[in-house]
């Protein structure tokens, strides 16, 4: 399965006038396509940081001391705010906590809806453009140097772009005429109930609308001109029979707009092959440079002309190495560059920064050493600001092994690559881009997308709603309209910063019902925030648990709420009603620590009453317990005191499988 995003060693603080908040420490964790992930934690456990951090809205204060975000191949932490705005709403968008902050209050929410629609109608045109030119180019060049006579390369490439720019105008020209046909079958509906309602104005108004819609959905592949006039020409009598004409038409499968002369998948799975062939030795040249590069990153103490040298001479070799034909990015040789430019220069830069935060840490202790013995009582003393370097040493050396791993996984399997269904990837790749390329947004369109995905997320009246200011609306209605926005480019990755937390429990379920369907229907990646744990039971595969700024257990949702294993999830499962629960719910001894001073060893440890001595000396490794599931905590170390869960707890776990055990018997 592919993984959608990939946050590796992510470090996050933030400056503050008492001093540096360690935000985020050292957090990792990946999202596969189509998965939705669940953090889980108390306030100021890092969880809305991290989701801020992905999507590129860090507060000014804030230092990313490390780490990285891996997206379709690139750093999302060393990409430009340019580079950002191509991403934020296209291809990640995010539903925040309070979604009446999130609307502007004296804009329709129509306007909303359809502005952001337009704008990222604007960036995919451009952006598919641009992309598709530059890799039918590429394209041309590889099938000439795979020995394809030049004049027959052309002539491929050009016919190519041709059938590829011709059938994806004609696709996107159906889609759009198909989905004018569904606005007119959702106008049907409308002007039916408004016959019923003898309301003569609304009746006016829809059967304007209808007529419009009926005519803008005329198209070679959906309707013809004479239909269309024979519909129009019902009204407004025939309504049932016009619906009934649409929903016909509407359910007959979509035509094939590609026809390919298959010597063009021949070529190009031929020039594909080369290519790799020919980039088998490079690989080959980078993992041996790379190899001798390892000892340089991997001494007590780093040296930086050694550390410059070998990074400026093995980002040189692996970017050469790329196969740029291959449409799924290859992360670790995308992202080699920016990541060792930007360990080198963080970790060189904290060596010399450390000398100056140490004295200032040193005469600051001396002069509250002394206010204590005058006067008994003085401030703490700010911690030093200080790179991490070994960490930042580490992110050096696992950029470095991750290549070697991937081109000599490359190397060793290079008699097992299927360069046909290579082809036919990057072909379908060239059909996307042509199809964002020729889409065109009119301000109708958008005003009819809107009215289409308002119905989806459930709101009613929705022409009506279109004209209204987000004050009309309650909680969960302005909610669903964020959701509406935020789905309204059909991105990859939906980040939902506690969705439901302003909403009645009423409402928490239908707006963790509608993500969970728009997921399924638009098979979404989702990234989902919370501190209740209970809300992700029904609606996560993974789930992450948080604390202190660190994941400190993670694992599938069965692992985490049938075998759950740190202190800290115990303790959250334990305060979490549910209707069958009579014993007295658990609170959580004391507050979150301060994170400006954090704690040595495990966070926890404090309000912990499982917690062992080494918890207060030493922060607790990762434990794993299955190939889904580990925890950070030494209750799980073999030579550690056995202890049970609450009990509280099992009994919770006997109840969910007698549950599943029933349902599964129905």
């Amino acid at each position: 399965m592919e993984n959608k995003i990939d946050v590796r060693n992510l470090s996050i603080s933030f400056h503050t006038g008492s001093g540096t908040v360690k935000a985020v420490r050292d957090i990792s964790f990946s999202v596969e396509k189509g998965e939705t992930l669940a953090i889980v934690g108390e306030s100021g456990s890092g969880k809305s940081v991290t989701a801020k951090a992905i999507l590129g809205i860090l507060a000014k204060n804030s230092i990313v001391e490390g780490g990285e975000i891996i997206y379709d191949g690139q750093d999302l932490l060393k990409i430009s705010e340019e580079e950002f705005n191509e991403l934020r709403g296209h291809k990640i968008s995010m539903i925040y906590q309070d979604p009446l902050s999130s609307l502007d209050p004296i804009m329709k929410i129509g306007k909303q809806m359809t502005e952001a629609t337009i704008i990222n109608g604007k960036v995919a045109k451009k952006h598919g453009k641009k992309n598709f030119t530059s890799k039918i180019a590429e394209l041309n060049t590889a099938m000439k140097a795979a020995g394809t006579d030049s004049a027959k390369a052309d002539k491929i490439t050009s016919e190519l772009t041709s059938v590829i720019e011709n059938g994806s105008a004609k696709r996107v020209a159906f889609v759009q005429a198909r989905e004018y046909a569904e606005s007119a079958l959702f106008s049907c509906e409308q002007l039916i109930t408004a016959q019923k309602k003898a309301d003569e104005k609304l009746i006016a108004e829809e059967l304007s609308f209808l007529k419009e819609r009926l005519e803008l959905s005329v198209n070679e592949n959906l309707f013809d001109a004479d239909t269309v006039k024979n519909l129009i020409a019902k009204l407004p009598e025939n309504v049932s029979e016009i619906e009934k004409s649409l929903e016909d038409i509407l359910d007959k499968a979509q035509p094939d707009f590609y026809a390919y002369n298959t010597e063009a998948n021949t070529e190009t799975a031929k020039a594909l092959k080369f290519q790799f062939e020919q980039n088998l030795p490079k690989k080959k040249a980078a993992v041996e440079a790379l190899e001798k590069a390892l000892p340089v990153f991997n001494k007590a103490e780093l040296n930086q002309n050694e550390c410059k040298t070998s990074a400026n001479e093995t980002k040189k070799l692996v970017l050469d190495a790329i196969d740029k034909l291959t449409v799924i990015k290859d992360s670790a040789a995308y992202t080699y560059g920016s990541t060792m430019d930007a360990s080198i220069e963080r970790y060189f830069k904290g060596v010399t920064k450390n000398p100056k935060e140490l004295r200032r840490v040193e005469k600051e202790t001396a002069k509250r050493e002394k206010l204590l013995a005058k006067k008994g009582d003085a401030p703490e003393v700010i911690p030093a600001v200080l790179v991490d370097l070994e960490m930042t040493k580490g992110t050096m050396l696992r950029a470095v092994e991750e290549v070697i791993e991937k081109y000599s996984a490359e190397i060793n399997n290079a008699n097992v690559h299927d360069f046909d269904a290579e082809a036919v990837r990057l072909i379908e790749w060239l059909e996307e881009q042509a199809e964002r390329m020729n889409s065109v947004v009119t301000k109708k369109y958008a005003y009819d997308k809107a009215i289409r995905i308002m119905e989806d997320v459930g709101i009613a009246e929705p022409r009506k709603r279109f004209e209204q200011y987000p004050f009309e609306f309650s909680g969960g209605m302005r909610q669903r309209i964020v959701i509406a926005i935020a789905i309204a480019a059909n991105p990859d990755i939906l980040i939902c910063d506690e969705p439901t937390t302003a909403l009645d429990v009423t409402i928490q379920a239908q707006i963790l019902e509608l993500i969970n369907d728009l997921k399924a229907k638009r098979n979404l990646t989702v990234i989902f925030i919370t501190h209740d744990l209970g809300v992700v039971a029904n609606i996560a595969d993974k789930v992450a648990v948080m604390y202190a700024g660190k994941i400190v257990e993670h694992g599938t949702v069965d692992d985490v709420f049938y075998a759950p294993a740190h202190p800290y999830t115990w303790a959250l499962l334990s305060s979490m009603p549910d209707l069958d629960t009579e014993d007295r719910l658990e609170s959580i001894p004391g507050t979150p620590p301060n994170m400006i001073y954090p704690p040595k060893g495990d966070a926890f440890a404090a309000r912990n009453k499982y917690a062992l001595a080494i918890d207060l000396e030493q922060e607790p490794p990762k434990f794993r317990i299955s190939d889904t599931h580990w925890a950070a905590t030494w209750l799980l170390h073999p030579k550690a005191p056995k202890v049970e869960m609450p009990q509280i707890i099992k009994d919770r776990i006997e109840r969910m499988k007698e549950m599943d055990a029933k349902e599964g018997n129905a």
